[in-house]
């Protein structure tokens, strides 16, 4: 059963739970919207304001010229996606452990887990700590559960925020987003300083280990997570760089591939990669196998190099995902943060003239009518709902389709 089935599995086990006993448990039932909050915590997000008021606030004055960029360069993208779409499909489900037949992305699970965990506490912690530099009281902190959609939230206070300066409500909503781009900045700069090198000196590699076989795929049933790949079809397997070279220049769509592993030798029929029907596809994802060097061993021993291994793992997903979320959440589409950002900067002011159309004078110079500026984010927001809906359907949807 693929990792997919046991994300269903508890979800409706926490539908039913939440449900039954929503009062004891104290979580708010909105349709498939479920909600838990709390008022703890909040304490520790006064806390973190308080070390430094002007650091943050400032900061995050930086901060906002960022996001705006982030969001600019975002809508770019997604434009520009869609003329590779056809060819190359670039959406991919971000849930850790669930490997989708043609994804880019296959996200371990206990790396993937914890690094959601970081992006959520942090992206969350980043809108309270901003709100209370600025005197926005915050109502709870909680988690959100939309199907199988994780998500975490800080409530604040309505009254507060509508009296609050267009500078702080920038700052608010955009504190989100920075924070893990920051933290992303943080992880990448610790990879490369410390934990990449020492895995560099420490390890070498020793074959290939299969860290998932794709449901669906031509693997399925025959080769196993863990399993260590030493030679294809004769060829001897060292590393990913002469796999890839195998795979790539001596096998096609078709072909018998002759695994020998060191669980015993298997045999598949390679079809097309979902995304590229003239490359091999054998249906699993790998990594190289990794050995702690022997003069490393003698000094280190075994379990702090392995530490480091993992730890460089966690940091490679608290990186990558939360420049991707970070990033994502910038998208002018509301409920997102870009969205409300946009939202602030266009409701600011508009000219005296729109092309040679005078605008009258008890508007011009002055806040944008509000159900105007809804009109436009709201337009903006549905076509790049469209777009996105339209990538993740015709990129994931018929991967998930392969997996049952």
């Amino acid at each position: 059963m693929n990792v997919l089935w046991y994300y269903v599995i508890l979800v409706v086990v926490i539908y039913i739970l939440a449900i039954l006993f929503r009062d004891r448990l104290k979580v708010d039932v909105y349709g498939l919207i479920l909600m838990r909050r709390t008022k703890k915590m909040r304490g520790w997000i006064d806390y973190i304001a308080n070390l430094s008021p002007r650091f943050w606030r400032w900061s995050m004055n930086i901060g906002i010229p960022i996001a705006v960029l982030g969001m600019a360069y975002m809508v770019y993208t997604i434009i520009l996606s869609l003329q590779y779409m056809f060819k190359t499909p670039t959406a991919a489900l971000l849930l850790p452990g669930v490997d989708i037949p043609g994804s880019p992305i296959f996200i371990p699970i206990i790396s993937g887990i914890i690094a959601l965990i970081i992006l959520m506490v942090v992206h969350e912690f980043g809108h309270g700590i901003m709100a209370r530099v600025d005197g926005v009281r915050i109502k709870s902190i909680g988690v959100i559960l939309l199907a199988i959609l994780p998500g975490a939230f800080v409530e604040l206070d309505e009254e507060d925020v509508e009296k609050a300066k267009r500078s702080v409500k920038l700052r608010i909503y955009a504190a989100g987003s920075i924070f893990n781009i920051a933290l992303a900045a943080i992880a990448l700069v610790t990879l490369f300083v410390i934990s990449t090198p020492f895995i560099n000196y420490a390890f070498q590699p020793d074959g290939l280990k299969i860290i998932s076989v794709t449901p669906g795929g031509p693997s399925e049933g025959v080769l196993k997570d863990g399993m260590i790949v030493t030679n294809i079809n004769g060829y001897q397997i060292s590393d990913k760089d002469v796999y890839m070279n195998v795979i790539l220049n001596k096998t096609k769509p078709g072909d018998t591939l002759t695994y020998v592993t060191d669980q015993g030798t298997y045999t598949i029929t390679s079809t097309g990669q979902p995304n590229n029907a003239s490359i091999t596809y054998p249906g699993f994802r790998t990594e190289e196998r990794l050995v702690v060097k022997p003069e490393v061993s003698r000094v280190y021993g075994e379990i702090i190099p392995w530490f480091v291994y993992y730890l460089d793992d966690v940091g490679y997903w608290v990186f990558a995902l939360n420049l991707m979320v970070g990033l994502f959440n910038l998208l002018p589409i509301k409920p997102l943060d870009g969205g409300i950002i946009f939202e602030e900067l266009l409701g600011y002011k508009i000219p005296e003239k729109i092309g040679k159309r005078k605008i009258p004078e008890k508007i011009a110079g002055k806040k944008l009518p509000e159900v105007f500026v809804r009109r436009i984010v709201s337009s903006v927001s549905v076509v790049l709902i469209g777009i996105v809906g339209f990538m993740i359907i015709y990129g994931v949807v018929p991967g998930i389709i392969k997996m049952f």
